[in-house]
């Protein structure tokens, strides 16, 4: 059985994986090999934008691999999706984003941006939030503001330091010596936290003041999930490098890190092919992205997360919620206790509503559905949720 295989020959990364087995996926539901739909409300963790299959995403996919898949290393053939995508990126972000690297993934792209700062400033230290959470690469890793998960593959990257989100004496921390300061413009695995009082702003004067370089990590919040293409607009940042992932190609493995010409030319000498990649820039991925791209850019669907925003905030008050955070479709629980979580989660994948949980706050539960999700579906999964909870009992708890 294909169940039996998964756990024999797939490697699993817990003990416990939640076994749907996948027949099919269109729009914002999942189809298990029985042929029931799973309404989706995590969107792959952010990574499905337009939902499963999206119709422009597809044609655009197959459209490039009847011509070609792969012909050469990242950044020596010109192909045209990846200029497209990066040209219309470019239309859409400050002067100073300018000029794209296109990577395999969100980690990868982390990578390469701690790479670039390090190469452009001639410094060694980074600076970056407890409860982080950059990737797991071991540069990522060592960005990561969380010892529990990284303690095990020690050592990491020297000359790390931490600050804490939102604290603004933290801030004084950043000095001469620091090459970067790494944030995510949102904290994702920490609970969904948002910057508070200019806080953004008031790092960036910091690093200006010090020559160090912001790098925003929107991989989770980017690509329209906050009600704007990148949520530093919300908060009037503009970072040095942006780094991104995610709902890029909706749902194909992808990355970037972006920055100015003059600085991304650092890489190109002493030494020559300063970041190399063989599947970057891929060009059926990057079909994918551009396609995702003029999809959100031509529609309505960025400005309506915030209306979908308030209408799951308006469905979900139940006593167990204790608090609801987050911008637009980037959203979490939480509940008044672990317990509960996990009880809303697990018994809500028995429902065939699809939850999860984020990885540093065990009180939460990840709300991230596609940004193409209708009202109806908000209406039915909040419907769920509530029925749950209002079912719950302590000795209940999974």
């Amino acid at each position: 059985m294909l169940k039996d295989d998964f756990f024999r020959y797939q490697t699993q990364t817990t003990p416990y994986p939640l076994g749907l087995t996948v027949s099919h996926a269109e729009g914002c539901y999942i189809y298990d090999s029985e042929g029931n739909s799973h309404l989706d409300f995590v969107a792959g963790v952010s990574a499905c934008s337009l939902g499963h299959c999206h119709p422009r995403v597809v044609k655009a996919i197959t459209d490039q691999v009847e011509k070609y898949m792969h012909v050469m290393v990242y950044g020596e053939y010109i192909q045209e999706p990846a200029v497209a995508f990066t040209k219309l990126l470019a239309r859409h972000l400050p002067s100073n984003l300018e000029t794209t690297y296109l990577v395999n993934s969100g980690t990868e792209a982390m990578e390469g941006a701690l790479k670039l700062a390090r190469r452009y400033t001639g410094r060694s230290e980074l600076v970056s939030a407890k409860h982080a959470y950059h990737g797991n690469t071991l540069g990522s890793l060592s960005v990561m503001g969380f010892e529990e998960r990284k303690s095990a593959f020690r050592p990491l990257l020297p000359d790390v330091r931490f600050i804490q989100f939102n604290d603004e004496a933290d801030i004084e921390k950043i000095t001469a010596r620091t090459a970067a300061v790494v944030l995510e413009t949102i904290q994702g695995g920490a609970g969904i936290i948002l910057p508070q009082n200019d806080y953004l702003k008031k790092v960036k004067k910091r690093c200006k003041e010090v020559g160090a370089l912001l790098i925003l990590d929107e991989i989770q919040p980017g690509f329209g999930r906050t009600g704007k293409l990148f949520a530093y607009a919300h908060f009037e940042c503009v970072p040095d490098i942006l780094v991104i992932g995610k709902g890029m190609a909706s749902g194909l493995p992808v990355g970037a890190f972006i920055a100015s010409k003059k600085m991304m030319a650092s890489l190109q000498e002493n030494p020559k092919l300063g970041h190399i990649t063989t599947f970057g820039g891929n060009p059926v991925i990057a079909a994918a992205s551009l396609a995702t791209l003029r999809e959100l850019t031509e529609s309505q669907l960025i400005p309506q997360t915030l209306e979908k925003e308030k209408r799951i905030r308006a469905h979900l008050v139940h006593p167990l919620i204790k608090e609801i955070r987050g911008k637009g479709l980037m959203l979490a629980l939480i509940m008044e206790n672990p317990g509960i979580a996990n009880h809303l989660v697990l018994t809500a994948a028995k429902k065939r509503l699809i939850l999860f949980w984020l990885l540093f706050e065990p009180r939460a539960v990840r709300i991230s559905p596609p940004l193409t999700i209708s009202m109806q579906e908000i209406d039915k999964g909040c419907d769920q949720i509530i029925e749950i909870l209002n079912a719950y009992r302590p000795n209940a708890v999974n």
